[in-house]
């Protein structure tokens, strides 16, 4: 059992460590130092902790590929790609085949991640980067997999591990010493790369720089002149020109039978003894005693206590001050809602007190405290003769839920048998209907959770199945027709296409009127001399929102000039808009500073990652890649 519970911990480690990706291990390695080093470098034993160790090649079969001088042995590959499997295994909570892994595509993903490895290790063997045994030591003993029981380095534990793994202690010891040298040169890489200030305030300014707009509303209100109502000719073109707009989805037409609770409530029989005892077991919620809303601040002995509710006697200060003194806030004291008897010894003297009255010192079980009234909840009463109709409604709800549940069984039964849903509705409880349902229904029977999902799988020919109810109602449905989406009847729609010659006329003429305040705008008039009510917004940002007006109106403000005016259209209505200043940055505003160091990590971290990418594909590239696929689909077979 020792042994177990041994390798089971070592397994629950190579788990943890496995799932944070490559790029991940080679950023964080270089940014925070040896110290993470050594952990991603557990994460490389890790990798070989997966027991493929015991799958044998033939002796002509030695590696997948190389890059430069270095190979890829089937053996690392064969372990990189098992435990990609079981990482994947642990998330999906199921086995998974082989077929499956080529399906997501693991294969790919792991060779990927060798080749880059080697590739980092040529580069480092070229310009002769390497580690030395005491590093190497050092590694070793702080891998939690190989310490003892008493927690430092074992060297049984150690043999025992790699021996699982089907590894010699030499290779293991050499892939460490390679993991490391390719550490220290992703940290050459990716450290020191500081970016200059101008970049980070360039697109400081761009997403914290501020605008000074005046802007007002030009409604229906300003529309003088005749009105002229459309043609029928006009409407019709509108429909035809738009026709997109007026055509109905398609739509399937569905024969149901369906039963749920409500639909028998009324035959549901009650014993009004039943109800009696339900209400004397809820007694408690039909009949609430006086309450109090109370904040209780305890004091650590009586003197405490005494001295605090003295100064608060003579005004010296407020219960606010006395809990903030406590280092406390008003939520901490808070007790809610409470009971006489839930206060015990306090509690007479709570409730001989006035809404807004501090009381106290009273002792309570974490010692003497002051309570404040906020509130008094008078007592609720509530008789039988005024609770029983709630009662009935929901224990003969709760009946009549468990007939339709029995009710399941039984039609199943008809269905299979063969019986259609006309002749369900006629020998059960079950009542027949239909619908002509498109998606985005939700009327009837498509108001529940979950119809429009099935509705939208059914197909011609499906056998009608008994399914749930969000209510615990229960229903089956055939699909008699699909009709194809087809305009709707021009008569059908015709308030709707007047609606929208209306809408568009009326903006039309918003829109002129508009055009002729801008005119007068940028002739020296001002918005008061127009009779124009304005407002002004002292420092949008991009993310501003207005109320009472669309997200163009920021987009808009942030496309002009300094003292140039514009228009956009808004909820019936047109917004003139005049541009007044151009505003930086607020740097002592503490969400701006804190955006600009944001700006400055992300930003520094993404051309650290663009650098070590460009890096690492040249020296990929230098070196040259040779992949054997041949010895990649023996490593496969093994799988299969």
């Amino acid at each position: 059992m020792a042994q177990h519970d041994h390798d089971t911990t070592i397994s629950m480690g190579i788990k943890a460590q496995a799932k944070r990706t490559k790029e991940e291990r080679h950023i964080m390695a270089a940014s925070k130092g040896s110290k993470v080093a050594i952990w991603i470098l557990m994460g490389l034993l890790i990798l070989g902790l997966g027991g493929f160790g015991a799958t044998n090649f033939s002796s002509t079969v030695r590696s997948v590929g190389s890059v430069g001088d270095q190979d890829i042995s089937t053996m690392e590959y064969g372990r990189a790609l098992q435990e990609e499997m079981r990482a994947i295994e642990s998330q999906m909570g199921q086995s998974l085949s082989f077929e499956q892994a080529q399906a997501f595509g693991l294969p790919g993903r792991t060779l990927s991640r060798l080749v880059a490895d080697a590739s980092l290790d040529n580069e480092a063997e070229r310009i002769g980067l390497s580690v030395g045994d005491e590093i190497l030591g050092q590694q070793l003993q702080n891998i939690p997999a190989f310490r003892g029981i008493d927690g430092n380095f074992d060297r049984e534990t150690y043999s025992f591990a790699l021996d699982r793994a089907g590894m010699s202690e030499t290779e293991f010891e050499n892939s460490l010493r390679d993991e490391t040298a390719r550490t220290l040169l992703q940290g050459a890489v990716v450290s020191g790369k500081a970016l200059p200030d101008s970049y980070i305030d360039t697109m400081l300014t761009y997403l914290a720089e501020r605008r000074r707009v005046t802007w007002a509303r030009v409604s229906s209100d300003e529309i003088t002149g005749p009105t002229f109502d459309p043609s029928e000719e006009d409407l019709r073109t509108l429909y035809e020109n738009e026709i997109d707009r007026f055509t109905l989805p398609e739509r399937k037409i569905i024969t149901y039978a369906w039963l749920t609770p409500e639909m028998i409530l009324d035959d549901v029989e009650l014993d009004p003894a039943l109800i009696e005892e339900e209400y004397e077991a809820r007694s408690a919620d039909f009949n609430k005693p006086e309450r109090r809303l109370v904040e209780r601040l305890v004091y650590a002995n009586d003197d405490a206590a005494q001295e605090a509710a003295t100064r608060l006697e003579k005004g010296e200060v407020g219960f606010e001050d006395l809990v903030l003194e406590r280092g406390l806030v008003l939520a901490d004291i808070d007790m809610g809602d409470v009971t006489q008897s839930q206060l015990g010894e306090a509690g007479e003297a709570v409730f001989a007190a006035e809404s807004g009255d501090v009381v106290g010192p009273e002792q309570t079980n974490l010692g003497p405290a002051l309570f404040r009234i906020n509130g008094i909840l008078s007592a609720e009463v509530t008789p039988l003769e005024d609770a029983q109709a709630m009662i009935r409604e929901e224990l003969a709800f709760d009946r009549a839920s468990r007939r339709v549940s029995a009710e399941a069984e039984p039609v199943e039964d008809l269905l299979a048998a063969g019986a259609t849903l006309e002749e369900l509705a006629q020998e059960t409880d079950m009542q027949l209907d239909s619908v002509e349902w498109a998606e985005g229904q939700t009327e009837g029977i498509a108001s529940y959770e979950g119809f429009e999902a099935a509705a939208k799988a059914l197909q011609e020919g499906d056998f009608p199945e008994v399914m749930q109810l969000t209510d615990g109602g229960i229903f089956a449905m055939r699909l008699d027709e699909v009709i194809a989406p087809e305009p709707a009847p021009f008569d059908d729609v015709r308030d709707r296409v007047l609606n929208i010659w209306e809408t568009r006329r009326n903006m039309e003429r918003l829109n002129a009127v508009a055009d002729d305040y801008i005119a007068k705008l940028g002739e020296a008039a001002d918005f008061a001399s127009l009779g124009l009510e304005a407002q002004t917004e002292e420092a949008l940002i991009r993310d501003s929102d207005v109320l009472g007006t669309p997200p163009e109106f920021v987009t808009r403000a942030f496309q002009m000039q300094p003292g140039e005016i514009s228009k956009v259209d808004a909820f019936g209505s047109v917004l003139i808009l005049k541009l007044d200043e151009i505003l930086p940055p607020n740097l002592e505003d503490p969400d701006t500073a804190a955006l600009r160091d944001n700006l400055q990590q992300r930003l520094s971290t993404s051309v650290s990652q663009d650098i070590y990418r460009a890096f690492a594909e040249d020296a990929r590239t230098r070196a040259g890649v040779d992949i054997d696929q041949t010895a990649i689909n023996a490593v496969h077979a093994n799988f299969q």
